[in-house]
């Protein structure tokens, strides 16, 4: 039993090593995949002007974002399609729409929550970045376009620096 559990010590110290300091001091996991970006896509560059034309007025802004989205219609009870979108269900429908699918921590939502990181100086208070960025109530329907074009131009200069393929 004892080697067993010194067994489990020396797995763990790996683990537990392989933590990094921030600049701000926080503890963060190298392998977060929070902390991953993904190849750019021509995929993901559809996804955000989608989204741009979901959120193409302010009365299509829904300010109170629960991260629950209606953007499929169903026949079994579930609410309507959605008339009003947060920045949240705008980016998750776009996807949807485009790909087909959605990934929670894909290229354009993770681009999305690097643009608010640099942008938003309360960042911090949020506990989830979009949907806290879109419900702060100092926040404005320019602020939520801000977030789109940041992110439009993110994803093209992901993808003017990728190497192109030799043919």
């Amino acid at each position: 039993m004892t080697r067993a559990v010194a067994l489990v010590f020396v797995l763990l110290i790996p683990l537990v090593a392989a933590r990094a300091q921030t600049p701000q001091g926080e503890i963060i996991s190298l392998d977060d995949e929070y902390n991953v970006t993904l190849p750019a896509s021509p995929e993901d560059l559809r996804i955000v002007q989608r989204a741009e034309q979901i959120l193409n007025r302010p009365e299509k802004w829904d300010r109170s974002d629960t991260r629950v989205c209606h953007v499929k219609a169903c026949n079994l009870g579930c609410p309507t399609l959605a008339q009003t979108f947060s920045l949240y269900c705008a980016l998750k429908r776009a996807t949807e729409e485009v790909t087909r699918r959605f990934e929670h921590r894909g290229r354009v939502m993770q681009e999305a929550r690097f643009v608010i990181d640099e942008i938003a100086v309360n960042r911090k208070d949020f506990e989830h970045r979009l949907q806290g960025y879109n419900n702060s109530p100092e926040r404005t329907f320019d602020d939520i376009q801000k977030v789109l074009l940041l992110l439009e131009d993110r994803i093209r200069k992901g993808l003017a620096e990728q190497p192109r393929p030799i043919r």
